[in-house]
């Protein structure tokens, strides 16, 4: 076990205090966000020379499921800002430099959905846009906006041409009052605007060159980490958060099941399709991330022997991906149902993980259908449709 990940397991108490606070303030709490950058899990996949880990892409799921199964938006922004570094090893060293320069402890949020419209100008662009969700933003020093390339008159260029764009706190806003969600409520997912904000090129990253390994070959060659592939490393940080909440939601039915009794006067703990169904959603969660862990082991192992991840490997670990975090949202979900009436009181931590669960499972990483239709297609010998993340 990493020490990142034995340090949340012994504040894991403390931690789970902090969730509903949270979820109340609308972004986690200052003493939760002390307990991240305590555990030192944020830089379990940044550079060490920026101050990082460099450490294997499952000691990092390990961290993140640890932080999620006690406070579901923490485990949410561990994952998803957590993730922010890998790509940030693999940008241009002046751009890392400038975000971990004064310190190693740096956050950077997202999103990357291509909302903004870049103008290129002599030495970078002129950017605008509005972005949703952009976890742990309150928190954050830098942000990736994702956006597009314009022409003269602001119209995006075809073929389209989709950047990630870096900025540092002072040069975006963040929208109040933008975060009004039902579940994951804590993670202040925020939106994010920018009015033709000056961009320099070395804060650009190019979403093709960063997606086909260009960068890592460039400025991380032979460096395994590195080489793990945008398309398999971003939905596997959200497989982390989302398994993560799933654990928590078990270990809450756990509680719940030692001690109800329903109205019938039967014993949850003696009841067997009770039993069964909680049987059923330990092996499901437990196989999901099994089966998730193995594959990204066995693609660090291919790359630390200077393999590839090729195309037809990516699109068949997104249809894995998916399904794993599917099946074990399934099995909490039937497992939920036999929880009975006062699993849904505000005051049970049920009603919470089963609320940030759902919330979890429509994140774009967890859509299931067009990662089965991608893999289809392709295996059939179709064209892989140009929407496809992998």
């Amino acid at each position: 076990m990493h020490e990142a990940t034995r340090y949340i397991h012994d504040h894991a108490d403390e931690l789970r205090a902090e969730a509903a606070p949270s979820d109340e303030l609308g972004r986690i709490t200052d003493r939760t966000v002390e307990i991240l950058r305590a555990s030192g899990g944020m830089k379990l996949l940044q550079a060490k020379d920026s101050g990082g880990h460099e450490a294997h892409p499952n000691d990092f799921m390990d961290w993140v499921m640890a932080v999620g199964m006690n406070h579901p938006s923490a485990g949410w922004i561990a994952g998803v800002v957590g993730i922010h570094p890998w790509e940030l090893a693999i940008a241009d060293p002046r751009l890392q430099k400038e975000v971990y320069g004064e310190s190693a402890d740096t956050w950077i949020a997202s999103p990357y959905a291509p909302f903004g419209r870049a103008q290129p100008v002599d030495g970078g662009f002129l950017f605008t846009g509005r972005w949703p969700y952009s976890t742990g933003t309150d928190h954050s020093e830098w942000v990736i906006l994702g956006g597009m390339v314009t022409d003269s008159e602001g119209q995006p260029v075809r073929p389209p041409d989709v950047r990630h764009f870096v900025l540092p706190r002072a040069d975006y806003e963040i929208v109040e009052d933008s975060w009004n969600v039902m579940g994951l409520a804590g993670t202040g997912s925020k939106d994010v605007r920018t009015a033709k904000v000056f961009v320099p090129d070395h804060r650009v990253l190019d979403g093709v060159l960063v997606r086909d390994n260009t960068y890592s070959d460039r400025w991380r060659p032979r460096q395994a980490l590195y080489a793990m592939r945008f398309g398999v490393m971003f939905p596997f940080a959200i497989s982390a958060g989302t398994f993560g909440i799933a654990r928590g939601a078990l270990q809450a039915a756990w509680a719940h099941i030692e001690t109800r009794v329903s109205s019938q006067g039967s014993a949850s703990k003696v009841d067997p399709f009770v039993l069964a169904a909680l049987a059923r959603a330990e092996s499901d969660v437990e196989a999901s991330i099994a089966h998730v862990q193995s594959i990204i082991a066995g693609f660090y192992d291919t790359v630390s022997q200077g393999g590839d991840i090729t195309v037809k490997d990516r699109l068949r670990f997104r249809v894995d991906q998916v399904r794993a975090t599917d099946r074990a949202i399934e099995a909490v979900n039937e497992l939920y149902r036999l929880m009975g009436s006062s699993a849904i009181q505000k005051g049970s931590p049920l009603e919470r993980y089963w609320r940030d669960l759902q919330v979890a499972s429509t994140h774009v990483c967890n859509s299931r259908e067009p990662c089965y239709l991608a893999w289809g297609l392709d295996a059939f010998g179709g064209e892989i449709p140009p929407g496809a993340q992998y």
